[in-house]
């Protein structure tokens, strides 16, 4: 495989200017700060951390739906901060976006035909009726309805205008998509479905992803790779297998411990690491290591000096002083089918 994506120290942060954080006028709230990684065609890389960590802020700046502060975003070798125009534009035929909300993501005022249709409209592909067929035949490959295509989005369920949402990321035919939490408004059954999807379509159109999520189960079963991240910085970065087995950094191995199973005797006995305290503001993030005030196993040089994300292991990346694997009860986790739920 070779690499489609590679970020390297992307930074995002955003200026305070008025409302309720009036007293931190001047400062920033630094959302994404130094975040590197590379991802290969074909693969799934998974973006995992809690609310606030800045992995939707990470994936709208992959594709420039914001803008970065600083760091440089190649894809298939090219620098596209510097793209402006007609590169822009065509960037954005090679890269889609999938958003979290099903609900707030299409016009209420447009129809299904429309919005599906919409990208090819805006990049002058094709003639009404071609559009019109297209529109029909990915409608079918997500699994709707194409005499559908003339009704609106409030007579869809959420799962359904999900799968909306993946046709119109699907119709310009990308290389990249960036998955924003695509299944957390769904319910349980029809996530299930939905990653189903995604997992066929990547095998059937080669597409590659970067899987934004919360969800270590979700992450699990649909990644190849997973970063984790903390107060806007990358924590650990290796194969799910890895991560799941024997994570090094001790944030990933708290988020671990907090996955419920099934079994209520093996969920009784399995050891729990509670995090104290609440996480700090981003505007006035920790010196050192951002997870210092929360680690079980600090100590004084955490406070005091930033850890490089090194590799502590063959392709297992960490950023702690202190790294070293905990084994988690993985008989207890559910099994991981590598990518694809079945």
């Amino acid at each position: 495989m070779s690499e489609l994506l590679r970020v390297e120290h992307l930074t995002k942060h955003f200026p305070v200017e008025q409302g309720e954080l009036l007293p931190h006028v001047g400062k920033s709230v630094q959302a994404v700060d130094d975040v590197s990684f590379a991802v290969e065609e074909g693969e799934t890389l998974g973006l995992v951390g809690e609310s606030g960590c800045g992995k939707s802020t990470t994936g709208r700046c992959i594709i420039r739906l914001i803008e970065p502060t600083d760091g440089r975003i190649l894809f298939q070798g090219e620098d596209i901060r510097r793209f402006k125009g007609r590169e822009l534009k065509a960037f954005r035929r090679e890269a889609q976006f999938i958003f979290q909300d099903p609900y707030a993501s299409l016009n209420p005022r447009m129809t299904i035909g429309e919005i599906v249709s919409e990208p090819l409209v805006i990049h002058k592909i094709a003639t009404h009726t071609e559009r019109l067929n297209r529109v029909k035949e990915y409608l079918e490959i997500v699994g709707l309805n194409p005499e559908h295509i003339n009704r609106y989005p409030h007579e869809f369920s959420g799962g359904q205008r999900q799968r909306i949402g993946i046709a119109r990321a699907l119709m310009l035919n990308p290389k990249l998509i960036i998955c924003d939490e695509p299944v957390s408004a769904l319910d349980v059954s029809i996530q299930a479905q939905v990653l189903n999807l995604l997992g066929e379509l990547q095998d059937e159109f080669g597409l590659t992803y970067v899987f934004i999520a919360h969800d270590l189960s979700v992450v699990q079963h649909i990644s190849d790779r997973i970063a984790v991240m903390y107060l806007g910085k990358l924590m650990e970065l290796s194969d799910w297998k890895s991560l799941y087995t024997a994570p090094y950094h001790p944030y990933s191995q708290s988020l671990l411990s907090a996955v419920p199973v099934p079994d209520p005797v093996k969920q009784r006995a399995r050891k729990r690491i509670i995090l104290q305290g609440d996480v700090p503001s981003p505007i006035d993030p920790p010196s050192g290591c951002r997870f210092h005030t929360r680690c079980p196993i600090a100590k004084d040089i955490c406070s005091q000096q930033v850890p490089e994300l090194r590799e502590v292991a063959p392709g297992h990346l960490a950023a702690c002083h202190f790294a070293a694997p905990n084994p988690i009860e993985v008989e207890a986790l559910p099994d991981p089918v590598v990518r694809h739920m079945v």
